[in-house]
């Protein structure tokens, strides 16, 4: 299994898109993936600057998956504590 954690948080230049791409294609078939993000299909276009890049990642990716969309508030946020917070 494999574990990728904040996704397109920023954009991926060119290179790393190609690399990242190619990883992804040689393993999805092979093994599991878990993969998290804020970002929507249509922004990974943005993201990778690549529409047709992002397309064939997304197809290999979204190939046999099951897509949980989380909403509410951040667990981070729910759980903070504040200097202010006498506990």
């Amino acid at each position: 299994m494999i574990v990728i954690d904040d996704i397109m948080l920023f954009p991926i230049e060119k290179e790393q898109a190609v690399n990242f791409f190619n990883f992804i294609n040689q393993l999805f078939e092979q093994t599991a993936f878990i993969i998290t993000t804020n970002k929507s299909p249509k922004e990974w276009a943005k993201m990778l600057d690549d529409e047709v890049l992002a397309t064939a990642l997304l197809d290999r990716l979204l190939y046999r998956c099951e897509v949980i969309n989380l909403e509410g508030k951040s667990y981070r946020m729910k759980n903070r504590k504040t200097i202010f917070n006498e506990n």
